[in-house]
């Protein structure tokens, strides 16, 4: 029995190979191999994407956060709010910028930032508010940017898995003052290695973006600020820019095969909705059970490969014990953690895939 993965670049690479090793040709030709024509090619072409703003290439998702953070003014002395229910890197980023995080619980029916809990958590230090778009789900910024009012409180949107999501119309990475993506290889736009960008629609952040990613050089070889290395090396930007124009044939994909899971799997099984407004991007397809590790084991069983993210929240993790939070402290990022299961979802999965794994989960619910 042919297995189905829970991820495949190599399916896509198949069809993308002669694009991309004609961009990865065209670099090692050119003679520039560090932020040259395709790094500003693709920084163009993600703009255009997104429809609003300008963007800086940088060498990794944390890095844009990082990088975005410390444009925002964040530092040493602040707190940043955000969720526990996310990848390591978001709250990595916040701390290297010494900043502490503070995290808010999220709404199970979606497993985005409660918006209610921002406005508990809202203290004297809080400098800036980092939503996570979830799963090509997307946080409501404008209904964030309510909660905050006349305060002195930025946004950052992290857009890790949220690539060509929209609310209300709004493509996820306009919202905000900054936005951070990443180009892992998972990501509805992977590169084949890291890679990240930071988008504003502020030039004034923009420009500081791109001279933090670089040293915090300005044109002449000379720090005007602390900056550091963070920079977008011209191969990854190529292959991106290869990808780019496929983006919205990859994400109809994507959301056909969400539409088709629905169908198969509505009330047979509970699974993460998308929240009011939204037009999922459908990074991952989420469903929940409290009989996770056998569900796994049964479809593993089966052939089928399946991912969880994420097992642990993160105020629980050693790393962030000095924090100070309790088990039960954030009950609703906490069940997710248990219960959460990611489905195997990518452009290049087939119908009679989809429709395998829906028998599967469907017969494994049928003979609890």
């Amino acid at each position: 029995m042919t297995p189905v993965e829970s991820f495949d670049y190599l399916a896509q690479h198949e069809v993308l190979r002669g694009e991309i090793e004609a961009a990865i040709d065209r670099v090692i030709s050119s003679g520039r191999l560090i932020l040259g024509e395709e790094v500003e090619r693709f920084e163009e072409g993600f703009a255009s994407f997104l429809g609003a703003g300008r963007c800086v290439g940088v060498a990794s998702g944390t890095d844009a956060i990082v990088i975005g953070l410390r444009a925002l003014g964040v530092d040493a002395e602040d707190e940043v709010l955000t969720v526990a229910n996310t990848a390591v890197a978001t709250v990595s980023a916040i701390r290297q910028v010494g900043a502490t995080p503070v995290f808010c619980d999220v709404d199970p029916a979606t497993g985005l930032m409660d918006l209610d809990a921002v406005e508990e958590r809202i203290g004297a230090r809080t400098r800036a508010v980092l939503p996570v778009h979830l799963y090509g789900n997307v946080v409501d910024v404008a209904g964030l940017r309510e909660i905050i009012g006349a305060r002195p409180i930025r946004i950052l949107e992290d857009c890790a898995q949220a690539h060509g999501a929209t609310i209300r119309g709004r493509m996820a990475g306009t919202l905000g003052d900054v936005a951070a993506f990443s180009f892992y290889p998972t990501k509805n736009l992977g590169a084949y290695g890291d890679a990240g960008l930071c988008a504003s629609r502020a030039p004034e952040l923009v420009a500081l973006m791109r001279s933090l990613r670089q040293y915090g050089f300005e044109g002449a070889v000379c720090a005007e600020r602390e900056g550091q290395n963070s920079r977008l090396d011209e191969l990854q930007a190529a292959i991106l820019g290869a990808k780019l124009p496929h983006l919205p044939r990859f994400l109809e994909r994507r959301r056909r095969i969400g539409d088709r899971y629905d169908e198969r799997l509505g009330g047979v099984v509970p699974r993460l909705l998308a929240g009011a407004g939204v037009e999922h991007a459908r990074h991952q397809y989420v469903i929940r059970s409290e009989e996770r590790d056998a569900l796994r084991e049964a479809l593993a069983g089966r052939g089928i490969a399946t991912g969880v993210h994420y097992p642990h929240p993160i105020h629980l993790m050693p790393a962030y014990a000095f924090l100070g939070h309790a088990a039960g402290s954030l009950p609703h990022s906490e069940a997710l953690a248990r219960e959460v299961v990611s489905l195997p979802l990518y452009p290049e999965l087939s119908d009679g895939e989809v429709d395998r794994v829906a028998d599967a989960v469907t017969e494994w619910v049928g003979g609890l």
